[in-house]
C-alpha cells in the first residue's frame, strides 16, 4: 500500500517536471498538440499567470520521456472577419437573401457564402479565405452596408479535420443504457370484478298488442309525416371556397422599380404620340434570311435588330430625342449625346429590367441580335450586373411579345423617350385605294414634353415607320 503511494508521488514529480521542459518549446499564446502515436494525444495551454493546464488523462502505462522526445507539431489558426464588399457606383447597401453556408462549414477561397440582393441585381459574397466559418453577424433579409462586418472566418485547416483525441474520446465514452419505465400492472378492483361477472338481463317478451292498438298504429302509417325545410347545402364557404390574403414583402428590385417609375411621373411632363407599321416588308426579309443568319452566325434574326437600327437613325436625324435634362431642382442644362447606348427593357422573374446595348450606332444587325441575345440571357439567369445597366440614352419595350395591342411606356429616367412595341395582327388596310389584309403593328412614343416637342415626337416615329415598312432604307441610311 504504501509502496503504490510512493509511486504516484514520483510519477507526478517526474510529470511536473516534464511539463515545465516542455514550457520552453511551446508558444506563449499558440495551442499545441503534444502527440504520442501509440498512447494518447495531449493539449497544453499556456495560461495567462504562466501556469500550464493539462487536458488528457495521465495513466501509469505512459512514458513521459518517450512522449515529450516526440516532435511538437503547431497548428495556427486565426481569425478573419469579412466584410460586406463595394457593390456598385452610388450603391451602399442591399438586402442579405440568402445564407448559402452556415456556422461550422468549411469553404475554399472564392467561394460563394451569401447573396446580397440590390436594387437591380444578385451580388454574390465570396469567402476571400479558406478555412471554417464560425461567426454570422447578419440574418437573412437584414439590410447590410458596405463594409459593414458579414461574418468571421478561421483560415487554415482541411474540410473533414478529426483530431484523434475525438476519435478516442468516442470510443471510451460508455454506452449508458436507457432504462424503460417500469409500469406498474393495476388489479382490477373488486366492484368491477363484480360487474364483470353479472350476467346481461334478459328482455322479458312483449305481451301481445291489441287489435285496436293495431288499427291505430296502421292510420297513423297512412298519413305523410310534415316534410322539414329545405336548406341549402351549400354554405358561403363551399361556394366561395377558402379566401385568405398574403402579405408577401417587396425585394429591393421591386421597390426600386415602383421609386423610379413614380419619380418618372413625377418629373417629366409626359405625352404619348402612336403611329402603326405595316410589318410586311420586314416579315419577308425576315423569312428570306433567318435560317442563312442562324446556319452563319448562329442567332435568330428578330425585329428587335430592325427597331434598334430604325431608332438608331432616328436619334440621329432629331438629336433631341437622345438628350437628357441635367441639373438642380429638376434640371437646367440639357444634355446632348453624340452616341447611341440602347437601353432593352427584359423581362425577369425578379422584374423589369434594362441592360444597355453600347455603341449600337455603330452595330450591325447580327451584332445587335447578339449583344441582346447575351444581355438578355444574363437577366434571366440573374447574373446581369449594375454596369450592364448603367447609362442608357434611349429606351425600346417589346410588349408585343406578351400580346399587347397598345399602351403608354414611361420613361426611363434621366432619359428623354421611350419607344413601345406592340403585337403584330393582321387586319384590313386601305392600300392605293384598296382594301388588303396586312401584318400591322402599333407602336407608341411616349417623351418628356419639358424637353420634346410634339412635331419632333411625331416625326421621330414617323421615321421609324418609314425604315421598318422600307428596310432598304435601313441599309441605304436615308
Amino acid at each position: 500500500m504504501h509502496l503504490a503511494v510512493i509511486r504516484r508521488v514520483v510519477f507526478s514529480i517526474s510529470a511536473m517536471h516534464s511539463l515545465r521542459y516542455s514550457s520552453k518549446l511551446v508558444s506563449n499564446t499558440t495551442p499545441v498538440v503534444v502527440r504520442n502515436s501509440l498512447l494518447m494525444q495531449r493539449r497544453i495551454f499556456h495560461n495567462v499567470n504562466g501556469s500550464f493546464i493539462n487536458d488528457s488523462k495521465i495513466t501509469r502505462n505512459i512514458s513521459l520521456p518517450k512522449l515529450f522526445a516526440k516532435q511538437i507539431q503547431v497548428r495556427e489558426y486565426a481569425s478573419k472577419v469579412v466584410k460586406v464588399p463595394a457593390l456598385a457606383e452610388s450603391i451602399t447597401e442591399g438586402t442579405l437573401s440568402r445564407w448559402n453556408k452556415k456556422v461550422g462549414d468549411f469553404v475554399q477561397q472564392d467561394e460563394e457564402v451569401a447573396t446580397i440582393e440590390t436594387d437591380k441585381v444578385d451580388a454574390p459574397v465570396n469567402s476571400p479565405y479558406t478555412g471554417t466559418i464560425v461567426e454570422l453577424y447578419a440574418k437573412e433579409d437584414d439590410t447590410v452596408s458596405v463594409d459593414q462586418d458579414l461574418f468571421k472566418i478561421e483560415t487554415g485547416g482541411t474540410p473533414a479535420e478529426e483530431t484523434e483525441t475525438t476519435k478516442e474520446e468516442a470510443k471510451e465514452e460508455p454506452k449508458v443504457e436507457k432504462e424503460e419505465p417500469k409500469v406498474e400492472k393495476e388489479e382490477p378492483k373488486k366492484e368491477e370484478l363484480k360487474e364483470e361477472k353479472e350476467e346481461p338481463k334478459k328482455e322479458e317478451p312483449k305481451k301481445e298488442e291489441s287489435k285496436e292498438r293495431k288499427k291505430e298504429l296502421k292510420e297513423q302509417e297512412k298519413i305523410p309525416s310534415p316534410s322539414p325545410p329545405k336548406t341549402d347545402s351549400k354554405s358561403a364557404t363551399t361556394l366561395y371556397g377558402d379566401r385568405e390574403d398574403r402579405h408577401v414583402k417587396m425585394n429591393r428590385m421591386r421597390l426600386r422599380i415602383a421609386e423610379r417609375l413614380k419619380e418618372s411621373q413625377n418629373t417629366a411632363a409626359s405625352l404619348t404620340t402612336f403611329n402603326e407599321i405595316d410589318m410586311s416588308n420586314i416579315i419577308d426579309l425576315r423569312n428570306t434570311y433567318k435560317d442563312s443568319i442562324m446556319q452563319k452566325h448562329g442567332v435568330k434574326l428578330g425585329f428587335m435588330s430592325a427597331f434598334v437600327k430604325a431608332s438608331v437613325f432616328a436619334l440621329q436625324e432629331i438629336p433631341i430625342v437622345n438628350a437628357s435634362i441635367e441639373g438642380p431642382d429638376g434640371g437646367d442644362t440639357i444634355v446632348y449625346r453624340d452616341y447611341v447606348d440602347m437601353s432593352v427593357a427584359v423581362a425577369t422573374p425578379k422584374g423589369l429590367v434594362t441592360p444597355v446595348v453600347r455603341n449600337a450606332h455603330l452595330l450591325s444587325f447580327i451584332e445587335i441580335e447578339n449583344a441582346i441575345a447575351e444581355l438578355g440571357k444574363k437577366a434571366r439567369d440573374g447574373k446581369i450586373t449594375i454596369e450592364d445597366m448603367a447609362g442608357g440614352t434611349f429606351t425600346i419595350s417589346n410588349g408585343g411579345v406578351y400580346g399587347s395591342l397598345y399602351g403608354t411606356p414611361i420613361i426611363n429616367m434621366p432619359q428623354s423617350a421611350i419607344l413601345g412595341m406592340h403585337a403584330t395582327k393582321e387586319r384590313p388596310v386601305a392600300v392605293n385605294g384598296k382594301v388588303e389584309i396586312r401584318p400591322m403593328m402599333y407602336v407608341a412614343l411616349t417623351y418628356d414634353h419639358r424637353l420634346i416637342d410634339g412635331r419632333e415626337a411625331v416625326i421621330f416615329l414617323k421615321t421609324i415607320k418609314e425604315q421598318i415598312e422600307d428596310p432598304r432604307r435601313l441599309l441605304l441610311s436615308i
